[in-house]
């Protein structure tokens, strides 16, 4: 039996189009579209039909970057796999690339293993995964190989965090020449750990022990010179570079340079340093805990530069670094010491809420709105055209966005697994309505009809930018 379903009316928006079109769906695909009172569009016939007059149809958000369940400072991220993913289909995002973990002394391939079993029979919608690298050796070297064969293509190092996932310049240099050799991309975590860590130690024995003291030691100059030194290693290496959760000017400036070289970079920045700042880590009473992230929050000053990257195209993808934790009892084993507030914001949830109101506010165009979150982080990790866009043979991951209703953005109403919001009282314009999982409704006009389990493991090609 074929199901069928009829979107009427919308405007269609993808990163290449806008046009309003009926969209015809069959069998969790995208079978047609045809311009919206046409004859052609007429022949369509469903059991289903949705009217969208008046609203946007647009791709699914693809968010290539978060952390369900991820254990990090003697805790572990408050969102499972099924709250987590059930929480991005109401904020619109139809498919996430978490991050499996290997662990010092461990293989690759029991790190995955571990998450398949986390994200297994659990999520509301589509997932993938990326490899954190934490222990480079010749075994993991050859696991490599075999991960990009069976669509693990994307493999995460640390330059931060010493004892925990970092790695030095010999280790990072061995797995670029690696996935040189093998498809894969590298991504990176620049800051330098080393340092942060004097510095860390040095702001402790002063007495600065308040969240704002996490932004101050974990300077801008040093994630610029990671960026830095990762672009050359990479360059050293012949292989091509994602830098992950830029925050600073400095930062992207080195990616702009070595873009403009020719060079295979690219860069992710999150709606926290495009929305949040130093302001937001200062605030009494221990509450800019709740805003503790690494890289951290920047001065207000840096948003401007991010923005012009966006639209530039020196960065290329927002993704969210969703990790949470509560503030009570998780980010608040830092009382007394920043060095101890578990590292993470929720924002799963808001992403495409946020850069819509970038669109409103003129930061960038609608086309560019789907671009950053939609059809660029689906082909720089290998998912495009099923993921990413509204075309025929695409996977039906559809959302019905409404451009004109408000919002006001709080913990009281988010379905994050976290009790507060990194934008509590934010009144945004623009709305999930409806959301389509491959043709299934997981969003019905505000009201959740998904599923545990319905979301599938999607394997991934290599990066669509370097074939």
């Amino acid at each position: 039996m074929s199901s069928r379903t009829v979107i009427r009316g919308g405007l269609v928006v993808t990163a290449s189009d806008e046009i309003h079109a009926d969209v015809l769906i069959e069998d969790g695909r995208i079978a047609a579209l045809a311009a919206s009172g046409t004859p052609a569009a007429e022949t369509f016939t469903a059991e289903r039909t949705i009217d969208a007059t008046g609203k946007y149809v647009i791709p699914g958000g693809v968010d290539v970057h978060t952390h369900m369940e991820l254990p990090f400072g003697g805790t572990f991220a408050s969102d499972t796999f099924e709250t987590g993913t059930r929480a991005a289909a109401w904020g619109g995002t139809t498919t996430i690339v978490d991050f499996a973990v290997q662990s010092v002394g461990h293989s690759l391939r029991e790190g995955l293993d571990a998450w398949h079993a986390k994200a297994e029979g659990n999520c509301a919608i589509d997932y993938g995964f990326h490899m954190i690298v934490s222990d480079v050796n010749q075994e993991t070297l050859k696991e490599m190989d075999l991960l990009v064969e069976e669509g693990v293509t994307s493999f995460k190092q640390f330059m931060a965090y010493p004892g925990v996932f970092y790695s030095d310049d010999g280790q990072i240099l061995r797995a670029m020449q690696r996935s040189a050799e093998n498809g894969g991309l590298i991504m990176m975590h620049a800051e330098n750990g080393i340092a942060i860590d004097v510095l860390v130690e040095q702001a402790l024995a002063r007495g600065e022990t308040d969240p704002r003291h996490h932004g101050e030691v974990r300077k801008a100059l040093l994630e610029a010179e990671a960026t830095h030194r990762a672009v050359k290693l990479a360059q050293v290496a012949g292989a091509p570079l994602y830098v992950v959760h830029v925050s600073a000017m400095e930062a992207v400036a080195e990616l702009a340079r070595a873009r403009d070289e020719g060079l295979p970079v690219f860069g992710e920045t999150c709606p926290q340093y495009l929305f949040l700042s130093t302001d937001n880590l200062a605030e009494p009473d221990f509450e800019g805990a709740k805003y503790v992230c690494s890289t951290p929050l920047r001065p207000r000053e840096h948003q401007a530069r991010l923005w012009r990257g966006l639209r530039t195209n020196d960065l290329q993808v927002v993704s969210t670094d969703h990790c949470p934790f509560c503030f009570t009892g998780q980010k608040e084993l830092g009382r007394g010491d920043f060095s101890k507030i578990p590292n993470g914001l929720p924002g799963v949830e808001n992403r495409m809420d946020l850069l819509h109101q970038a669109v409103v506010d003129g930061h960038i165009s609608r086309r560019r709105w789907i671009e950053i979150a939609c059809a660029t982080p689906a082909r720089m990790f290998g998912m495009y055209p099923k993921k990413g866009t509204v075309a025929p043979g695409a996977d039906a991951d559809v959302v019905i966005y409404d451009p004109h209703a408000e919002q006001v953005i709080s913990a009281a109403t988010h379905h994050m697994n976290v009790d507060y919001s990194a934008y509590e009282g934010r009144r945004v314009t623009g709305r999930v309505e409806t959301v389509l999982s491959r043709g299934e409704p997981v969003i019905t006009e505000r009201e959740y009809t998904g599923r545990a389990g319905h979301g599938v493991y999607t394997p991934r090609s290599t990066c669509q930018y370097l074939n």
